[in-house]
């Protein structure tokens, strides 16, 4: 009997779900472009799910990353938080599980091929239900503590972004069906190499979980002084820990965390055509015009005004956040 070559079967496995893939692929790019007939993003009856569509590679963008996974079906898309780029494409998703500052821009897509992308908004309360029904192992700090990541795309966690996206067209099914096909998704999600991490934004004590509340605390708070000391003992740890664990999971340090706030929040109120540019600088912290302007042509290069104008000619504020 002829003997088998030693790794035919993982050869063979890995090519059934590289055709489980592209069949799933198809359907979806099918799905989403009846679903999106102009660029940016589309809401969904479904709350949680958000759909993307760009025919043409747009210009690295300023944004608050948001805090969701992000597959995308055709195209390419790169995202830099801090000094590190990510990629994402029909093989790698995206997740972020902190709101953070970054710059993003669509680098593959065409009016024939478009970008096309879907976001999901996962839901930490039930990763921990899961956790626990599922006996998962306790949440460890044994990953690089990143709030952003890149994984595999696998045939399962497609599929139910398909039956999630089937549903849009059998409303009357969504009340019953949407939360089942959710919950199999956050399944789906804690069954990958990334266990640890969703564990730990579930139901942790680590790095990940205080780093969050110090997050959502400039958030509210980021015309305000921060002070380091005062916000390293509402997280319960040390100014040191903080300004360690808050780099590891954020790219940046507590203060660039909210200089980028205060920066990102005076440009949306510039585009908007609120008051002048010194009255904004002062309505988001700071105390010096001259510092506002410099550290706004740094960031965005161009002073405010002058940004402000050429922004509002070129593309009137579009935001990409797929």
């Amino acid at each position: 009997m002829a003997s088998v070559p030693k790794g035919s079967d993982s050869a063979t496995d890995r090519e059934s779900e590289s055709r489980r893939i592209e069949a799933l692929r198809r359907e979806l790019v099918d799905r989403l472009k009846r679903r999106t007939g102009a660029d940016g993003g589309h809401e969904t009856v479904i709350p949680e799910l958000k759909i993307w569509r760009y025919s043409q590679p747009t210009e690295p963008t300023h944004v608050l990353q948001e805090s969701a996974v992000y597959v995308v079906v055709q195209g390419r898309k790169q995202v830099t938080v801090g000094d590190e780029t990510y990629f994402y494409d029909p093989s790698h998703y995206l997740a972020v599980s902190l709101d953070l500052p970054a710059v993003g821009n669509v680098i593959e897509a065409s009016p024939a091929k478009p970008y096309l992308c879907m976001t999901l908004t996962v839901d930490p309360r039930e990763l921990a239900a899961l956790i626990v029904e599922t006996g998962g192992q306790a949440p460890r700090d044994d990953h690089d503590g990143r709030a952003l990541y890149v994984s595999r795309l696998r045939p399962p966690l497609l599929e139910g972004f398909l039956r999630l996206l089937r549903l849009l067209d059998a409303p009357q099914d969504i009340p019953v069906l949407a939360p089942l096909i959710l919950r199999e998704l956050h399944y789906r999600l804690l069954q990958s190499e990334q266990f640890g991490r969703l564990a730990q934004m579930a139901i942790g004590d680590g790095r990940l979980r205080r780093v969050s509340g110090a997050i959502a605390w400039i958030n509210e708070h980021f015309a305000e002084p921060l002070r380091i000391e005062a916000l390293a003992k509402r997280s319960h740890m040390s100014p040191s820990a903080l300004h360690s664990h808050f780099k590891a999971v954020a790219a940046m340090s507590p203060i660039q965390y909210q200089k980028r706030l205060r920066l990102q929040e005076a440009r949306r109120r510039l585009l908007s055509g609120e008051t002048s540019a010194e009255a904004i600088a002062y309505s988001v912290g700071y105390a010096s015009a001259s510092q506002f302007s410099r550290e706004y042509a740094r960031l965005f290069g161009e002073p405010p005004r002058r940004d402000a104008e050429r922004a509002r000619d070129a593309a009137s504020g579009r935001v990409q956040r797929g």
